[in-house]
């Protein structure tokens, strides 16, 4: 059973910090590149940072860079999302994305989505 568990979340004050762990199971997470998502009330879910499957290679939201660093450990099956200097408009629920990379992970199925993670900034 595939499953992407995500955690960390929470209220915080404006500038304040936060890291988000998402541990996959129930597939070969090595074969699968890791996106985090956001969506705020009313509005569309947006991309807010990505890695690939062997984590050589990282991409943001222009209005993240600086701020967000996407990590992952495949030893532990978990990608992680620090973020820093937290702004009221990051507030929004954090999704975990999981999007085949390899021949044989496109096979086996995929993208997979958790079911998110509520993070709050506020004073």
């Amino acid at each position: 059973q595939v499953q992407l568990v995500e955690s960390g979340g929470g209220l915080v004050q404006p500038g304040g910090s936060l890291r988000l762990s998402c541990a996959a199971s129930g597939f070969t997470f090595g074969g699968y590149a890791m996106n985090w998502y956001r969506q705020a009330p009313g509005q569309e879910r947006e991309l807010v940072a990505g890695i690939t499957s062997a984590g050589g290679s990282t991409n943001y939201a222009d209005s993240v860079k600086g701020r967000f660093t996407i990590s992952r450990d495949n030893a532990k099956n978990t990608v992680y999302l620090q973020m820093n200097s937290l702004k009221p408009e990051d507030t929004a629920v954090y999704y975990c994305n999981a999007v085949p990379a390899t021949f044989a992970a496109r096979i086996k199925g995929g993208p997979y989505w958790g079911q998110g993670t509520q993070v709050t900034v506020s004073s």
